[in-house]
């Protein structure tokens, strides 16, 4: 027969245990959808986020869940992966790197809240109606990065005034990728340069493209914002430095890896105010009253290690105008 003392025992633990279901159950879950892999999202995206979550009031394993669906540059997957998401009834949906992570999150719901970080316009690529009222159940950080496409075209004119020709690398697959090219040639038009279109769409395609590069005798590369060349900014950076590409993009962190130079949003900063607008609508707020974030703030990072390899002299304006010059 059970004493009575070991039925309150049992009885308690068995609330004890329902209870922690109970919360366990609570806590709300965000479906991270990338188009990226586990290393460039921990290295770029992740820490911002978290920040921004902590500042919010959640913190990752305390309070909040978050369910995490990578493309890995395959972004055929995206769709599958959004309803999978979807299926497991995730209370927001974080879409992250390529454009193409928040339209398969977009066509995959039109209920569960999703916060999307994206160099492309988001109203011109149909993610939201206007930034400032976006409507629906989609909000999120935007820099409309074709715009920094000339600027950095110009920047490289300025370091390597000698060329009367320059590649643009995009990926062809890539929402917005006309509005990227259109500021590019325009640019190229005024500086009066020819401008070699280059495209990628996969990992494989990068060795070719430099090749390619090599073949036309082209004088300098910009490489475009894209998640693809985001996640490879590494072996992009490698490839410039292997054959003597004078070469920018968007983030310091392609500066920093060898680069000779980058002009763009701190890639940080962008997911620190995605993490805040995740925060926000766990919070309670409805994205569609949440206006899109616009980053307006960006630096420039020159590499002068890279500079005096492909013996390139930086100007001293330039070296004071830069945020960050990497000796």
């Amino acid at each position: 027969m059970m004493k009575r003392r070991q039925f309150i025992t049992l009885l308690g633990g068995a609330t004890a245990w329902s209870l922690a279901a109970r919360a366990q159950q609570a806590m709300p879950v965000i479906g991270w959808l990338s188009s990226g892999s586990r290393d460039s999202d921990d290295r770029l995206r992740l820490p911002g986020l978290r920040l921004g979550l902590s500042e919010t009031g959640y913190a990752e394993g305390r309070n909040v869940a978050i369910e995490y669906r990578r493309a890995e540059d395959q972004n055929e997957r995206l769709p599958a992966l959004a309803a999978d998401l979807v299926g497991r009834q995730v209370s927001l949906i974080l879409a992250a790197g390529s454009p193409d992570s928040a339209l398969a999150a977009k066509s995959a719901t039109t209920s569960i809240p999703i916060v999307f970080d994206t160099s492309a316009d988001p109203v011109q690529i149909g993610l939201v109606s206007s930034l400032n009222r976006p409507g629906g159940n989609v909000t999120g950080v935007t820099n409309v990065s074709a715009e920094l496409e000339a600027k950095r075209l110009g920047l490289l004119r300025e370091l390597v005034p000698s060329a009367t020709s320059m590649a643009v690398l995009v990926n062809p697959i890539r929402p917005g990728v006309d509005a990227q090219l259109a500021q590019a040639q325009q640019a190229a038009q005024v500086l009066g340069l020819t401008l070699h279109i280059l495209e990628a769409s996969r990992e494989r395609d990068l060795d070719a493209v430099f090749m390619t590069l090599v073949q036309l005798k082209a004088g300098a590369l910009i490489i475009t914002a894209d998640g693809l060349f985001a996640d490879r900014l590494d072996q992009i950076a490698a490839l410039a430095r292997r054959y003597s590409v004078p070469a920018t993009f968007q983030f310091r962190e392609f500066a920093a890896d060898g680069g000779l130079m980058s002009y763009g949003p701190q890639i940080g900063e962008s997911y620190h105010q995605a993490g805040i607008l995740a925060g926000r609508i766990l919070r309670g707020d409805k994205p569609a009253d949440l206006p899109v974030m616009r980053l307006t703030k960006f630096e420039l990072v020159i590499n002068m290690k890279t500079a005096k390899a492909l013996g390139i002299e930086v100007p001293v304006s330039m070296q004071l105008l830069a945020d960050e010059v990497i000796d």
